[in-house]
């Protein structure tokens, strides 16, 4: 058994552990980079942060041109939203560590919202931002959303193994979130390979930034060898960005592209951590992006992290309702990063974030979905009574 909890780098210990609880590795090691404008000049890298010849652009992430054509104005179903503020029990976060400190597992907080539950409401809010004309919105249709309700309103059946991509924003204003992120998810790692040690679990991590930068992709695919995944982990580092706006189209497209197993025995998961949008202009290839992922099965579960806004939270939530995933977002609580934007929801449950994430796995691969347990709870947004919140117009939504 490797020692994969005592390395500075705690996502590689992460994709280590899944990668040693079985599967196949990708017949030609599956890495590679599409180098930004920046290349040769990353501070944050090591010196083998270089992929030599592996620059390969997967087949739909030449992508990024939109056909310059927004999309049309809709109008709203009905329906009641707003936010749900930091009302209810429970505890706050206290002041932060500051950046690039070390915390304990389990420090993150998070909420989690699944608008295949509450479809109608989401109906509302997209309508509400699409009549808006907001700059960059995604070209999907009512129609694309209620297909896709269709077929996710319940989960899956239930799965046998495990396929998992972690897709994380590194440009420089997630360098605290990363910190944080990697020990979060090492707690994780041990969770899920305690509860379910049959899963043949496997990872792969999908690094991006912006195209102005060293990189704008890095890619590392599923695989057996934990200790290649740490070692290219250590040489990865928070940089670049400068603008708003990063590469997520890029990113989400070589998701598409790596080595996921096709069984329909396997429940397939991509964690989307980040906290900006796609550019105006690449809306197209990111719905393209998108529509990859859910061909493949993969569902896309959205970290929204701090500093999200209006577009980032609608092209989450977008994501992971067409692809039968669910919105992760952080909160305050934890004291940890900058303020963190409070989702266009009326209620919420906060837990831990590992809890959060452990539980979106649990409900794949049970095929049973699952409420947090109470002594998960930390607090509530808005006031929701046994799982449930009334909005102004009398309908209820579902806060798990």
């Amino acid at each position: 058994m490797h020692t994969r909890f005592r390395f500075a780098f705690m996502v590689g210990g992460l994709l280590a552990l899944g990668a040693c609880s079985g599967g196949s590795s990708s017949a030609d090691g599956g890495d590679g980079e599409i180098p930004g404008r920046g290349a040769g000049a990353d501070p944050g890298a090591g010196p083998d942060a270089s992929f030599g010849t592996g620059a390969a652009v997967g087949s739909a992430a030449s992508g990024g041109v939109s056909d310059g054509s927004g999309p049309p104005s809709e109008g709203s179903p009905g329906g009641s939203l707003g936010t749900g503020g930091s009302g209810g029990a429970g505890g706050g976060g206290g002041g932060g560590a500051g950046g690039g400190a070390s915390i304990a597992p389990g420090t993150l907080t998070a909420g989690v919202w699944d608008d295949n539950r509450n479809f109608d409401f989401f109906l509302s809010y997209r309508s509400t931002l699409y009549s808006q004309q907001l700059p960059g919105i995604l070209p999907f249709t009512a129609a694309d959303h209620q297909a896709a309700h269709s077929l996710f309103a319940a989960p899956p059946g239930k799965k046998e193994t495990l396929d998992v991509a972690l897709v994380i924003d590194t440009t420089g204003s997630m360098g605290d979130e990363i910190t944080y992120l990697q020990t979060e998810f090492i707690a994780l790692s041990d969770s899920i390979f305690a509860k379910y040690p049959n899963a043949q679990q496997r990872w792969s991590l999908v690094l991006y930034r912006d195209t102005e930068d060293d990189y704008i992709v890095r890619w590392f695919d599923f695989r057996t060898d934990p200790d290649e995944f740490q070692e290219k982990l250590a040489e990865q580092g928070a940089n670049g960005g400068g603008d708003f706006p990063e590469a997520p189209d890029m990113a989400l497209s070589k998701t598409a592209d790596l080595s996921w197993r096709t069984g329909d025995d396997t429940a397939r998961l991509a964690f989307w951590v980040a906290d900006a949008p796609h550019h105006e202009n690449n809306a197209a290839a990111m719905a393209g992006g998108i529509r990859a992922l859910r061909d493949l099965g993969v569902a896309v579960y959205p970290v929204a992290s701090s500093g999200v806004d209006e577009l980032t939270e609608l092209s989450m939530r977008s994501a992971a309702q067409l692809t039968g995933g669910r919105y992760l977002f952080l909160t305050d609580d934890s004291g940890v990063g900058g303020a963190h934007k409070e989702p266009t929801i009326p209620c919420y449950y906060v837990t831990k974030l590992d809890r959060a994430i452990l539980r979106m796995v649990d409900i794949a691969l049970s095929g049973v979905y699952r409420e947090p347990e109470p002594s998960e709870i930390l607090r509530t947004g808005g006031d929701p009574q046994d799982g449930a919140c009334e909005l102004a117009s009398g309908s209820e939504v579902l806060a798990f």
